[in-house]
Order: structure tokens, then C-alpha cells, then sequence
């Protein structure tokens, strides 16, 4: 285990060195030109100059690429072109609002989807069996905006009860409006992602309920929620771990549209605003902390896989012979 763990951790750092260099060129490959951001409309050559020399943009690529890499290597994500502001600070306290958001669909989605899927497949046979799959696949087809939008009209604009957007300006200096404010755009998050989840905890419980070891069980005495619980909970949660893993780093990079429905102020509106302005440390560093962020994901998923299954740990510890 602890060689599986050396390498995975080096698979990251080689990982995260090969997305920077590949951010870096692709960002530099988009139209625009970032020292716009800090010259007016009719600026003369020589104002467009001396703010390309501000930012550094007038340096070679290998130098700026260079600079930013030495930045990266000492925590730092640079200053942003337009508000001359630190980028750390700021990616942490969008993260303060992006990360409890992400967490907070996810464990939601996870509470709908288990039971559901289970009961898709426990129950296939049955109309309500067939209905819960049919949900599952339009809730899928469903897009994230479109949803957030009637639910707004529904909770907000017409009952009162949630506010329709927007985050306390202290933040969870006032946890009880936090909440308020994040509620919306949870269950907007939640119910798109546990429509995917609902298909493959229906699909690895239909794997389990056909499964021989689980008829041995039966056969030996073991009752139907007893051989569920010692055999075929860890077999089914294999894969929806590896799923769950999936949907939980593409709900944090995709949380820009629901961030912009309600208004929010975290790490998908900075990045939008980033784009929009052409700067450059927003983008580099909203982007290479969400790459860090899913690289993580992804490793702690695949770490209790390994934890859950045995024959997971098993095939490492051949492969380690």
C-alpha cells in the first residue's frame, strides 16, 4: 500500500506539471489581448505597450512560463491584471462558498440516490420500479440552469420562502443566511446529479441481486437484508465510489452555471469574470486549483476502493511482488 500511495502521489505532481504546461499554451492560444483589461477603448500603441509591460505579457512565453511555474512552486497564483489583487486569498474565499456547496449536493444527492436506485432494481418488475428509472433518465436530460430557474420561481419568487440569489457580503460571519442562500442551488446541484447516480447504484445493485454469492448467502441461511449488508453493500459500492468521484469533481468544475443562476459569489463567477476580462492569473489559477482539486478527487476515490474491496488490495499487493 504504501508503494501504491508513493506512486499515486507522483502521478499527481507529474499530473499537475503536464496541466499547467498545457493550460499555460492554450491560454495564450485564445483570442484577445489581456493588457485590453487595462487600457481603455481608442488607446494609442504606446499606452497598449506599456501595459503589456506591466503584466509581463511583452516577455517570451518560455520566461513568463517560467515566472508563473516559480510562483505555482512557492503558493503563490500571481495578481490579477485588472485588480492588482492577490489571487490566492481570493480563490480561498470563493472556496469558501463553492466547496460547502459541492459537499453539500453531493452528500444530498448521495441520500436520494442510494435508497432510489435500490429500489429501481430491487423492484424492476413494478410500475413504481419503472418509474424511478424513467425519472432517473429525464432528470438527466434535465439542464442544471433550466431547473434552477423554476425552482426559483417556485421557492423564492412565488412562495418566499429561500432567497432567490445572491450570499451574505460577511460571508459565514452569518451562518443561518448562508445557508439560506446555498439551499437553492444544493438542491438544484442534488437532483441532477442523483438522476446519473440513481442509474448506476440500480445498475451495481442488479449486479449484486444476480450475483452467486449472494444466492450462497441465501442458501445458507442468511436472510435478504443480512446478505445484502455483509456481501453485496461493499460489491455495489465499488463502482458508484469511482462514479461519485466522477460527478463530484465535474459538479466543482461545472458549478459556474449554477454559481451565475443564483448569483453566488464562488469560484466558477470568478472564473467567468476571469474570461471575460482576459486575466490571465484568474484563469491560471482558478483552473490549477481545480485540477488539483479533481487529482485529488480522483485519489481519494480510488483510495477507498482499494480500502472497500479486497481483492482491490489484493491485486496491489501481486502487482507489488
Amino acid at each position: 500500500m504504501t508503494r501504491y500511495l508513493l506512486r499515486r502521489l507522483a502521478f499527481l505532481v507529474v499530473s499537475l506539471v503536464l496541466a499547467s504546461v498545457v493550460l499555460f499554451v492554450l491560454l495564450r492560444m485564445l483570442p484577445g489581448d489581456p493588457a485590453n483589461a487595462l487600457t481603455s477603448v481608442g488607446a494609442s500603441p504606446e499606452q497598449i505597450a506599456a501595459a503589456r509591460h506591466t503584466i509581463g505579457s511583452d516577455k517570451p512565453l518560455p520566461e513568463q512560463f517560467t515566472h508563473w511555474i516559480g510562483q505555482l512552486a512557492s503558493g503563490d497564483l500571481g495578481t490579477s491584471f485588472v485588480s492588482s489583487l492577490p489571487v490566492g486569498p481570493e480563490v480561498l474565499t470563493r472556496l469558501n462558498v463553492t466547496v460547502p456547496l459541492t459537499l453539500a449536493a453531493s452528500v444530498l444527492a448521495v441520500v436520494i440516490a442510494v435508497p432510489a436506485g435500490f429500489a429501481a432494481a430491487y423492484k424492476r418488475h413494478t410500475w413504481y420500479g419503472a418509474l424511478l428509472s424513467g425519472v432517473s433518465q429525464l432528470g438527466i436530460a434535465v439542464p442544471v440552469f433550466w431547473l434552477g430557474m423554476v425552482l426559483i420561481a417556485v421557492f423564492a419568487l412565488n412562495a418566499g420562502w429561500l432567497p432567490a440569489g445572491g450570499f451574505p457580503p460577511d460571508g459565514w460571519a452569518q451562518p443561518a443566511q448562508a445557508v439560506r442562500s446555498l439551499v437553492l442551488p444544493v438542491v438544484t446541484i442534488a437532483l441532477v446529479m442523483s438522476a446519473s447516480l440513481i442509474r448506476y447504484v440500480r445498475s451495481a445493485t442488479l449486479d449484486v441481486l444476480d450475483s452467486d454469492y449472494l444466492r450462497t448467502a441465501r442458501a445458507l441461511g442468511s436472510s435478504f437484508s443480512g446478505a445484502m449488508w455483509r456481501h453485496g453493500l461493499r460489491n455495489a459500492s465499488v463502482p458508484v465510489i469511482s462514479v461519485l468521484g466522477m460527478e463530484l469533481a465535474s459538479t466543482l468544475l461545472g458549478a459556474v452555471v449554477v454559481e451565475s443562476v443564483y448569483a453566488l459569489p464562488g469560484l466558477g463567477s470568478f472564473l467567468a469574470t476571469g474570461i471575460a476580462q482576459h486575466d490571465y492569473p484568474v484563469i491560471q489559477g482558478v483552473l490549477f486549483v481545480s485540477t488539483l482539486a479533481v487529482l485529488v478527487i480522483g485519489f481519494a476515490a480510488d483510495l477507498v476502493q482499494r480500502i472497500i474491496d479486497p481483492r482491490l488490495r489484493d491485486r496491489l499487493s501481486g502487482g507489488a511482488r
